[in-house]
């Protein structure tokens, strides 16, 4: 990597102050896969019975790393549970060797944990293409075993950076049947951000009951709310990574018909993802595209991702000029139903274009003005129908190129 990345104008003031979740332990190491002078490993042990549920990448590029976790997320144990995940090299496009990696790392770690290898999830994030160096890795795992702690959350946050500029974490305490239960998640994510399925890297626990098969239907539902609704620049990871554990510490058993419980992990994966978003590479706006009217909510989501990827939007947003004709040219192109006699757009609550024309009350000093604050709303309703669909993404400035120009070097 080249110089520091400066961090992102849009970055929380500070990381947040995490519930502790009772079952899981944590520990970071610097193990030099390729980053120099700070953590690039993590390990989290999860305790006995505790379930799994995940989401991952459909790229069909996809890594060894996932392919191994999705064969293993459906397993049911009561044992134990552990996440190993080295950032600076994602272990994809790298044939034979990367199956093997995997292996190597995943039966170390399963000797060092007395786990079996089938409750061994693994993560790789950085380069593509290159071999992953796993002896750096699993030399490292009796020191990590050592350390692991229940309050260094934010440490496991900050290990699995790429070009992130902040860590990012987030957490809730919600309660089931008059009882607390506690929820909290770290994710890691900054570019190649396009999820289809899951998204970048995101680890989230609670100290819950839940069933296997019930955390994976809430998983995979709120997923689609969530990670799957933002983009950064339409690349989707090879190792989009989304693992839930539910450790059962808390004795509270959730089931299929816990509201709050589900609201508090929706809050929770919502708040991680727009983190992602927040932290964009070379991100100066943070953009929320909302679609009504449209004949689907498959339509109005198709609709809404091609304003928010769209590069000619975002470069307009990036300058700050209310050019809503953009806006119409990511509609006409996206493939689903659009009228242009049916059409309107507003940014912010200022009506830009109505009916297939600028509106007649529009001003261009008021967006102007609108389109210099950090947070926007682009909103179009296509006058079709009853479908909807909310994505969020941001801008795309100069930084982005000088962050990707030297990635490697």
């Amino acid at each position: 990597m080249g110089a520091p990345i400066p961090l992102s104008p849009l970055a929380p003031g500070a990381f947040p102050d995490l519930p502790a979740i009772a079952g899981v332990r944590y520990a970071t190491t610097q193990a030099g896969v390729r980053y120099t002078g700070r953590d690039d490993v993590m390990l989290a042990v999860l305790s006995p019975g505790s379930t799994i549920a995940g989401a991952y990448t459909r790229s069909a590029t996809r890594s060894a790393a996932v392919l191994d976790c999705q064969e293993k997320t459906g397993h049911i144990s009561d044992q134990g549970a552990a996440i190993l995940v080295n950032s600076g090299n994602a272990n994809a496009f790298t044939g034979r060797h990367g199956t093997d990696a995997v292996k190597f790392v995943t039966e170390a770690a399963a000797k060092a944990l007395n786990l079996p290898e089938s409750r061994i999830f693994t993560s790789s994030t950085g380069v593509i293409g290159e071999p992953l160096p796993h002896d750096k890795i699993t030399t490292k795992l009796d020191e990590l075993v050592v350390n692991l702690s229940a309050d260094t959350i934010k440490d496991a946050a900050q290990a699995i950076m790429t070009t992130d500029t902040f860590p990012k974490g987030s957490g809730t305490t919600v309660h089931v049947d008059g009882q607390p239960v506690h929820i909290a998640g770290i994710a890691k994510g900054s570019g190649m951000i396009a999820p289809d399925m899951a998204t970048m890297l995101v680890y989230i626990f609670t100290d819950a009951v839940v069933n296997q098969t019930v955390l994976q239907s809430m998983v995979s539902a709120l997923n689609n709310k969530t990670f799957n609704c933002i983009t950064v620049d339409s690349d989707t990871s090879t190792s989009d990574t989304l693992i839930v554990g539910a450790t059962g510490a808390s004795g509270i058993r959730v089931t299929e018909n816990s509201v709050g419980f589900m609201e508090g992990l929706r809050q929770v994966m919502l708040d991680l993802a727009h983190q992602v978003v927040r932290d964009g590479e070379g991100a100066t706006k943070f953009v929320e595209i909302s679609v009504t009217g449209a004949s689907s909510d498959t339509d109005a989501r198709t609709h809404a991702m091609a304003i928010a990827n769209s590069p000619l939007v975002k470069t307009a947003i990036a300058g700050e000029d209310a050019n809503w004709g953009r806006v119409v040219m990511a509609i006409g192109k996206s493939g689903a139903p659009a009228d242009r006699d049916t059409l309107s757009i507003w940014f912010g609550d200022i009506r830009v274009a109505h009916e297939g024309w600028v509106d007649p009350s529009y001003n261009e000093a008021a967006a102007a003005a609108y389109m210099k604050q950090q947070e926007l709303t682009i909103h179009v309703d296509l006058g079709l129908g009853g479908g909807t669909a909310v994505v969020w993404t941001c801008d795309l400035t100069h930084g982005y190129i000088d962050i990707n120009a030297d990635y490697r070097s």
